[in-house]
């Protein structure tokens, strides 16, 4: 009982083994995961410069859109910098904190990113179906009630995934065939039952996931019963197509797809974590004219300098 204990609160390092089969192939691997993290870490950058700076930006739309950018942000560096040390330093040590850590940052951010698109939808129904009233509704307490709420919400869904990590014995091998640290992959090294792990990390993730996109559905529905063109929200609805399409894929391939190739799925979970908060900037600086005329006079200003 007592070494049961002690391996269940103080195990040693895991080893992150990267992509199976693909080890030789890591350092070329890593390339293209670089060029796209710097892409997303400077889309994402500049996006929240111009809105902290450009006064016409401050606005309900803009600021949600600043905390999905942070959010994606954050969903990047939890994992990234360590993918890349794995692929090109042989860096596959992580220590168990580290791996708790990583796990929750990982997670929090995904359920974060589900719940400011909800938000962020409910903001273009108001300002679409509602404009009139769009700034008696959306005052600057409301949004900050909004933020906080949200932000609670996935804080407490994603906190007992931890604690449910820290109650397993982990007596056999420490080796995790992926590049990051996420909640069943941690699980599945445990020597103990681990149902309640499986079935919390199924079911909160899609019972989430599914009410958020029911309230999407029904703001936009609301919106095409108002004006009969989604023009005004494109590039909301690609963003959202970018995050859910692969979300509830990822969801699914981990309770059911046992007949999808590991490496397969780790690199569509590499994919997942870099390509949509590398695309979203674009995407709003393309299809949203304020940020997109800003942009412009930032690069062009800066090249007559």
């Amino acid at each position: 009982l007592t070494i049961v204990t002690e391996t269940s609160y103080n195990p040693g390092p895991f080893i992150l083994l990267g992509i199976p089969g693909l080890e030789q192939f890591h350092v070329w691997i890593g390339i293209p995961f670089c060029i796209i993290y710097i892409i997303a870490v400077m889309g994402n950058c500049i996006l929240l410069y111009l809105i902290a700076v450009e006064r016409s930006l401050h606005e309900p739309m803009f600021f949600f859109l600043s905390m999905l950018a942070m959010t994606d942000f954050m969903l990047s560096t939890t994992t990234m910098p360590k993918t890349l040390s794995i692929f090109w330093l042989g860096a596959r040590e992580i220590t168990f904190p580290g791996c708790l850590t990583q796990t929750f940052f990982f997670h929090f951010s995904t359920a974060l990113d589900s719940a400011i698109l909800m938000a962020m939808a409910f903001d273009r129904y108001v300002a679409i179906c509602s404009p009139l009233r769009y700034t008696t509704v959306l005052t600057p307490k409301t949004i900050i009630k909004i933020v906080v709420d949200i932000a609670f919400r996935s804080f407490c869904i994603i906190l007992p995934m931890v604690f449910l990590l820290t109650r397993l014995p982990f007596c056999r091998t420490r080796i995790i065939p992926h590049t990051y640290c996420e909640h069943i992959g941690v699980a599945r090294l445990a020597c103990a039952d681990i149902s309640i792990n499986i079935w919390f990390g199924f079911c909160v993730p899609v019972m989430t996931a599914t009410s958020d996109v029911i309230l999407i559905a029904v703001s936009y529905t609301l919106i095409l019963s108002c004006q009969k063109a989604l023009g005004p929200c494109g590039s909301h609805v690609c963003v959202i197509l970018m995050f859910y399409t692969p979300a509830f894929f990822s969801i699914l391939v981990h309770r059911f797809g046992h007949n999808i190739s590991r490496t397969f799925h780790i690199m569509f979970a590499n994919l997942y974590i870099v390509i949509p908060p590398a695309l979203n900037p674009i995407v709003y600086g393309v299809k949203t004219k304020q940020i997109r005329d800003k942009v412009i006079h930032l690069f062009s200003t800066k090249g007559t300098e």
